[in-house]
């Protein structure tokens, strides 16, 4: 019964990576002076980037769903995670939450942003999984 356990949940994950990554592509278009806030502002057209990087999570979190793309797709997301990484470590040492704020949410936000910064190693980890020929013909 644990293999067979072992077996399913590994079935799942590609479906929990996408859903993660098409959720995440998602908010930038529904919410996205709430991206363009943590882009740094040596980068150009913050708008434009928010919504590329959107578009990429939403395809390559599609893309982890199918055997035939989920490698390429999940380097893509590796790829992803790399090149945002200074978004989070601006975001994590900026105060991006703004005046208006009350004080105590500009602390949450800066834990929260400060936490984000090793589980995005956890990230990569869970995409880069899914780059072995193994692990991609699998699910």
């Amino acid at each position: 019964m644990g293999s067979e356990t072992a077996v399913r949940s590994r079935h799942g994950r590609p479906f929990l990576l996408a859903l993660f990554y098409v959720v995440a592509g998602v908010t930038h278009f529904v919410s996205p002076r709430t991206y363009t806030s943590i882009v740094p502002p040596q980068f150009p057209r913050p708008l434009a980037l928010v919504y590329l990087s959107g578009i990429a999570e939403i395809a390559l979190g599609v893309g982890v769903l199918f055997r035939r793309t989920r490698r390429r797709s999940a380097w893509g997301l590796v790829a992803l995670l790399v090149a945002v990484f200074p978004a989070n470590v601006y975001m994590a040492t900026q105060d991006v939450v703004g005046e208006e704020a009350p004080k105590w949410v500009g602390l949450l936000v800066r834990l929260a942003t400060v936490v984000r910064l090793p589980l995005q190693a956890v990230l990569v980890r869970w995409a880069w999984s899914y780059t072995r020929p193994d692990a991609a013909a699998s699910g």
